[in-house]
């Protein structure tokens, strides 16, 4: 999972440079390629990133209560 969140950030990172690359020569297309980036960035990258980082992880024990208080 690891390796797939890393290629896939690395294709992000290279989707927005051709983007930027292509917008003085076609600026329709060049919105276009860094739009789509940011969609897949926000929807799949993001959520995949997140949910591997708290994979394994209990919420209870970043939470402000009793028990944690007196630890």
């Amino acid at each position: 999972m690891k390796k797939f969140i890393s290629f896939l950030f690395l294709c992000l990172i290279i989707s927005v440079s051709i983007g930027f690359y292509y917008k003085p020569q076609n600026e329709d297309l060049g919105n276009k390629i860094i739009g789509f980036s940011t969609l897949v960035f926000v929807f799949v990258f993001m959520p995949l990133f997140i949910y591997n980082g708290w994979k394994g992880k209990k919420l209870s024990d970043y939470t402000f209560s009793n028990k944690n208080i007196k630890k």
